[in-house]
Order: structure tokens, then C-alpha cells, then sequence
């Protein structure tokens, strides 16, 4: 059991709000919750499976908003089979479907999504991309679009670039591999999946396991040739992917394309909150965070012309390690929680009409 979870685990409701898919919101509370915390985590996440899920849940019980975990099609395992276009089209999903469920129950309520890592990518890729999406790959033709609903507030934790954390395994090495080992896995990968994706291939082509493993990633998870070159975009800066979203080095102009497409899209009625971990061991060292920041506000407020980035509470997290696992995170997860719930009392002030206010304080 993790220890970061009490004996016994929490109470909730695991609802489908979907066939095969479920979502699980802790209920451990009598206080009335009619607004909503959506929480994604990253690669290989799933239910409840990232570590400071029990500071938010204990954090929010006094108060209005009830936390809900997710699963998607790409959780746990079968992250390398997955795509943004799917994970975001299920999101919606859910939303749609907590909406109806707190309408029936409270008559209403706010809704906040929040990830974690690749679940950082989810979020902003629900905020920028057409609505809803515009094609159906040739990977997923099964793949239904719905109209994402407008949502109240996001957060991005944690977002990281996939393929500068490579990189960093290139120049570091990994697990005991050595940097030439581990370039020679990458190159080998590399080589594999453009072959794949100039033949057609790339979507049905399984990258050998016993080479993704000799690079970084677990040997039990699968990944598919077009999912490896989405999240190590090869061609980037100049033509970065679709996972490729916080890399250091993407221009203004691309990220123009991305955050400064927020206020276009119309989907945020709050504000964007981002808390980077500060001492992400996915980050290498040569990444200054603020100034990738700096960046991301830029666009996203479009050189001020919006006031979409929330100033007051974004920035790195002290002493944060990536998922804030460590033994000595007590510190942080607590920074990051004071966060949140500075976010999510904000967005109550600037949201919710003086009246509804003066009722539920």
C-alpha cells in the first residue's frame, strides 16, 4: 500500500460514465458539494494512482467541491497506444456526465479540470484544439468527436516536455544504462517508427519491448511507432508533434498555436493555474521553469490583451519532485494543495453571483 494513503483507503462512488470507463469521486464528507475537481494523471496513471491524490481529498473535504479521479482508454498501460483527440473526446465525456449528475443532485455547480504530467497535455489540448475535433485519424476510426463543454477553471501540474526528459536520458543515461546504450536504443526506435510511419505503418506497428525498455520505458507497457514519434518529435522545434507542447525551445510562434489559441477557443471561463514541479527529475538542468513560464503567459495573454494566466498562484513548487512522491514531499504537497485551493476560492469569487456567494459561506 502506498504510504501515502490511510489504512482502509477513502470512501466514494465509482460511477461509468461511460460503458468501460469509470470515474471515482471521494465522498468522505457530510458538507454539501455541488462543484467539481476533475483530476488526470500522467503516463501509466490511473484511479487515484497519483501519489498527492490524498492531500486533495483531505484538503477539500470542508469544503464545496467534491474530487473525482479518471480513467481513459490510454491509463495505466495502454498510454502508448493513446492520443490526445481520444483522451480529451472522454473527458468531455465525463464532464458532461458530472454536470448532469450535480445538476440532478445540487441543481448545478462549478467544474475544474486539473492534470498531472501528460495529463497537463490533456488539459491544454482540451483548451486549444478545434471544438470539437475536426478529423478522425486513420489509427482510431471508431473514435466518436462530441463538443467539449465550457469548463469553470484548469490547472496544469507538472508539464513536462517528453523529449527533453529523453534527452536528458540520452546525456545522463538511465537505470544503470550507460548515455551510448541508451542513444543506441533510441536511435534503433527512432529509425524503426519512421520506417513505419513512411510505409503507412506507424499506427499499427508495435515497437519492439525489449528495445523501448533498454531505453526508458517500462518492459511491460506497449507503444505503438506513432505515439513514440508524437512524444519524442524528432523534427522539433521547427515542426513539433502533438504531445509536444512544453519543450523550452518551441517558438512564440508555436505556442501561439497552442496556449495563445485559450482565448479563441472560449472553453475556460476562469483562469489557467500552473504549478510545475520545482525540482522535476524530468526537467534537466539546462530548463530555466521561469522562464518557460514567462513564456507560456505571454501567450496565453496574448501580450496582455487577455488575463487568462493566473499570476497570483502559478509558479514552480518549491522542492517538488515530479509527482511528489519522494519521502521528503510533505512540504511541497502541502504548497501545492495551498494552491489549488487558493485557485478554486478565486474562481468561487469571480463565478459565483454575490447572492449564490452570501448563501453558501
Amino acid at each position: 500500500m502506498s504510504k501515502f494513503w490511510p489504512k482502509g483507503g477513502l470512501p466514494g462512488i465509482l460511477h461509468h460514465y461511460a460503458e468501460s470507463l469509470v470515474t471515482f469521486e471521494y465522498t468522505g464528507s457530510t458538507v454539501r458539494k455541488p462543484h467539481s475537481l476533475l483530476f488526470v494523471g500522467g503516463l501509466g496513471d490511473g484511479i487515484a494512482t497519483t501519489s498527492y491524490m490524498s492531500s486533495l481529498v483531505y484538503a477539500l473535504q470542508p469544503t464545496q467541491w467534491s474530487l473525482f479521479t479518471i480513467n481513459l482508454s490510454s491509463s495505466y498501460q495502454a498510454w502508448g497506444l493513446g492520443h490526445l483527440d481520444r483522451d480529451t473526446t472522454e473527458i468531455a465525456q465525463c464532464i458532461d456526465y458530472v454536470n448532469e449528475y450535480k445538476q440532478a443532485k445540487f441543481g448545478g455547480g462549478k467544474i475544474v479540470l486539473m492534470g498531472h504530467s501528460t495529463g497537463s497535455q490533456d488539459v491544454l489540448h482540451y483548451l486549444y484544439r478545434p471544438n470539437p475535433h475536426n478529423s478522425i485519424p486513420a489509427f482510431d476510426k471508431d473514435l466518436q468527436h462530441r463538443k467539449r463543454p465550457v469548463i469553470d477553471g484548469a490547472i496544469m501540474q507538472a508539464p513536462v516536455s517528453d523529449r527533453e526528459a529523453i534527452h536528458w536520458v540520452l546525456e545522463k543515461g538511465f537505470a544503470g544504462r550507460s548515455p551510448s546504450d541508451c542513444r543506441a536504443a533510441y536511435d534503433k526506435l527512432i529509425a524503426i517508427a519512421q520506417e513505419a510511419a513512411s510505409q503507412g505503418r506507424d499506427c499499427d506497428t508495435l515497437l519492439p519491448l525489449e528495445t523501448t525498455s533498454a531505453l526508458c520505458y517500462p518492459a511491460t507497457h506497449p507503444i505503438s511507432a506513432r505515439r513514440f514519434l508524437s512524444l519524442v518529435s524528432p523534427e522539433s522545434p521547427q515542426a513539433p508533434q502533438e504531445d509536444d507542447l512544453f519543450s523550452s525551445d518551441i517558438s512564440d510562434e508555436e505556442l501561439d498555436k497552442t496556449f495563445g489559441m485559450i482565448h479563441q477557443q472560449a472553453l475556460l471561463r476562469y483562469k489557467l493555474l500552473v504549478l510545475p514541479s520545482g525540482s522535476d527529475q524530468a526537467v534537466p538542468d539546462w530548463v530555466d521553469k521561469n522562464a518557460v513560464l514567462a513564456k507560456w503567459r505571454k501567450a496565453v495573454d496574448r501580450n496582455g490583451l487577455s488575463q487568462i494566466w493566473d499570476a497570483e498562484n502559478s509558479g514552480p513548487v518549491p522542492g517538488a519532485s515530479h509527482a511528489l512522491s519522494n519521502d521528503d514531499q510533505e512540504g511541497p504537497r502541502q504548497y501545492l494543495v495551498e494552491r489549488v485551493q487558493n485557485y478554486l476560492n478565486g474562481l468561487e469569487r469571480a463565478l459565483l453571483p454575490a447572492s449564490t456567494e452570501a448563501n453558501t459561506s
